[in-house]
């Protein structure tokens, strides 16, 4: 009996927090430096939410260990609503690659809403001889070994990429990891490795200057910025969908009344003029989708990369 009252004076406490939320202001933990999409994606969805919901919200850069601190950080925050995290494409890899985290991505944390999604693509440098897919695969054959993708880092979504058309396509190439996708980029551009899967942000306007050549992009339809591009899928290896995502989840536990909120005001948010306009600016699609399905499609991109990873060898500490 002493038990059920404790249950009934939380319930009701919660309840009533929920019916006032929020009261004060609501941090929103970006786990990298300022500066990154994941940062532009919180920078436009807060001041938005701050709007709807009559309160501050604050965006909080959080970096290091590759995202790690940031994420544990709200892992183990209060479940109250005050603290919200905007992940991205790494949160779902790195339970696929970390033998050990500090945190359960599952358990810890429950989805509010995917904002959007950004697709990668595939670019060479000009000098490589290929201008498709099928060329560029053909050619690893013809050279096994030889050919070198870059990446931010082990386990970043265009290290992931690669390592998915190598195991799709069933060819040997040199992973060269760096310390950014900017870096990665630098080294395409300077010739010191053959291709890079960055997101269209990093691509187009290199594409479209003509420094680097485009093969394909990873996502479901063609991007509006290259009409001409097929997708990955197009090019015969439908596999190959490393999509860079982005969207808001919080502390497992969090208060059902408040999660509904914040996923109804992110709703609203993605669909108003001035926010779709900044993402496809930066050749992103709007998503909006509701906690459910954020939920569903983050367990389906962990099941994916645990599949890759495990096809692939691949492991951080």
């Amino acid at each position: 009996m002493y038990k059920l009252l404790i249950l009934i004076v939380i319930s009701l406490s919660t309840a009533l927090q929920a019916a006032d939320y929020p009261t004060r202001p609501v941090r929103m933990v970006v786990a990298y430096a300022p500066g990154g999409t994941t940062d532009f994606t919180a920078r436009v969805v807060a001041p938005k939410l701050a709007e709807l919901l009559g309160q501050t919200v604050v965006v909080d850069n959080r970096p290091g260990a590759g995202s790690i601190l940031g994420t544990d950080l709200v892992a183990k925050g209060t479940p109250d609503g005050y603290t919200i995290m905007m992940a991205d494409t790494t949160y779902g890899i790195i339970p696929a690659i970390y033998a050990k985290l500090p945190f359960d991505v599952q358990k810890d944390f429950t989805a509010i809403s995917q904002i959007m999604t950004v697709p990668n693509a595939l670019v060479v440098h000009p000098s490589v001889a290929a201008r498709s897919v099928k060329e560029l695969v053909a050619l690893a054959k013809a050279k096994p070994g030889e050919l070198t993708f870059g990446s931010g880092g082990v386990g970043t979504p265009l290290h992931m990429a690669g390592e998915q058309l190598k195991v799709a396509a069933g060819i040997n190439m040199l992973h060269v990891p760096h310390k950014g996708a900017a870096p990665a980029m630098a080294s395409l551009l300077g010739g010191q490795i053959t291709l890079v899967f960055p997101t269209l942000t990093l691509a187009v306007p290199q594409v479209k200057a003509g420094k680097l050549r485009g093969l394909a992009v990873t996502s479901a339809r063609r991007a509006a910025a290259f009409p001409d591009m097929p997708t990955m899928s197009e090019a015969g290896y439908p596999a190959v969908n490393a999509t860079s995502w982005f969207g808001l989840v919080a502390p497992a536990r969090a208060p059902k009344p408040v999660l509904n909120r914040l996923g109804a005001e992110t709703a609203k948010i993605v669909k108003m003029a001035d926010v779709r306009e900044r993402i496809e600016a930066q050749h992103g699609q709007v998503v909006g989708s509701s906690p459910a399905e954020f939920a569903k499609f983050v367990a389906a991109e962990i099941a994916n990369w645990t599949e890759v990873a495990r096809a692939g060898n691949i492991k951080a500490e």
